[in-house]
């Protein structure tokens, strides 16, 4: 792409993802400095014009989540107050999104006052991928693509041709998105029935559909502390699977995930590079990771070539 218009910044949650999105484009990396006061305050600086400028700006909000949440609402200000024409903020990982809604009294909606947020601090539109729940999209009153990880993870697991595979939900929330990826991957759907007992707990009750011999792919938007998806990997190896592989957009992995994960029976955990693994996760050859660069570089040039995003869908 040729266009001195169309620029792309980064803050410190993924440079890496950023710079491999500029690869896929032809387009150098926004300039910029992002820095702290010594009391840890941040400061961020454009250090080239984006006056009518269209900017993307790449962050997905991990941990520490507030401060990279507020990494972004500072950088989008900043190209407000710089007169960009347009600012769309890319979330690869879209935090606050488990908190969709008032499960409990006196609890806040969580997801709702991020969009809120965003919107207030100057952006325009905003790209997420995989938001946990797709009504999210509707917490907002700007436009927002939603794409799916799935074109890149279906891709994969085409590959290794996996013999008598069954897509697995581990929770009734993810049936659709598995019944997705297993119409996708010509392959049989069964369900794993859990009772959550606590904040980051559950109990896996029951499989749902008959996994007896055959190979089971669990599919979830993100792994936690992976306390989950061991207890339903094992639940399927006891309901008679030969073998349990698991995939996630979202690469979360926080508290004892890698530890759960390295002494689980899972044959692998295949993720996309959302959120960058952290040293310990990367020591595990168990964890595989795909790249969504290229599926969120095509997103960013249609959004900016005004075109449509459905070929990116499956």
């Amino acid at each position: 792409m040729n266009d001195d218009r169309f620029k792309i910044f980064s803050g410190t949650a993924n440079p890496v993802l950023a710079e491999s999105i500029c690869r896929h484009l032809d387009v150098p990396l926004g300039k910029a400095l992002l820095g702290r006061f010594s009391d840890g305050e941040i400061y961020f600086q454009i250090l080239e014009n984006v006056r009518g400028a269209d900017v993307f700006v790449v962050q997905p909000c991990h941990a520490p989540v507030d401060s990279h949440l507020l990494e972004l609402l500072l950088m989008i200000d900043a190209f407000k107050r710089a007169s960009a024409w347009r600012i769309t903020a890319v979330l690869p990982y879209y935090c606050y999104a488990r908190q969709d809604r008032k499960d409990k009294p006196r609890v806040p909606i969580s997801s709702k006052l991020v969009a809120d947020l965003l919107t207030t601090a100057g952006a325009h539109r905003a790209l997420v991928i995989d938001p946990h729940t797709a009504q999210l999209q509707g917490f907002f009153n700007i436009p927002v693509d939603h794409l799916f990880a799935s074109p890149v993870l279906v891709d994969y697991f085409k590959k290794l041709s996996l013999p008598n595979l069954t897509v697995v939900s581990p929770d009734a929330g993810g049936v659709e998105r598995a019944r997705f990826f297993a119409k996708k991957m010509d392959a049989a759907l069964a369900i794993v029935d859990k009772r959550r007992v606590e904040m980051n707990v559950a109990e896996v009750m029951h499989v749902i559909g008959d996994v007896h011999g055959r190979t089971c792919l669990v599919i979830d938007d993100l792994i936690d502390t992976a306390g989950t998806l061991v207890k339903t990997a094992q639940a399927l190896l006891d309901s008679g699977a030969t073998a349990v592989y698991a995939c996630c957009s979202h690469p979360v992995l926080s508290g004892p995930a890698v530890e759960n994960i390295i002494n689980s029976p899972l044959t692998e955990v295949v993720v996309t590079n959302t959120i960058p693994l952290t040293e310990a996760a990367k020591q595990v050859p168990k964890i595989k990771v795909l790249t969504i660069a290229g599926l969120i570089g095509r997103a960013i040039q249609s959004i900016h070539e005004e075109t449509s995003v459905s070929k990116l869908f499956l």
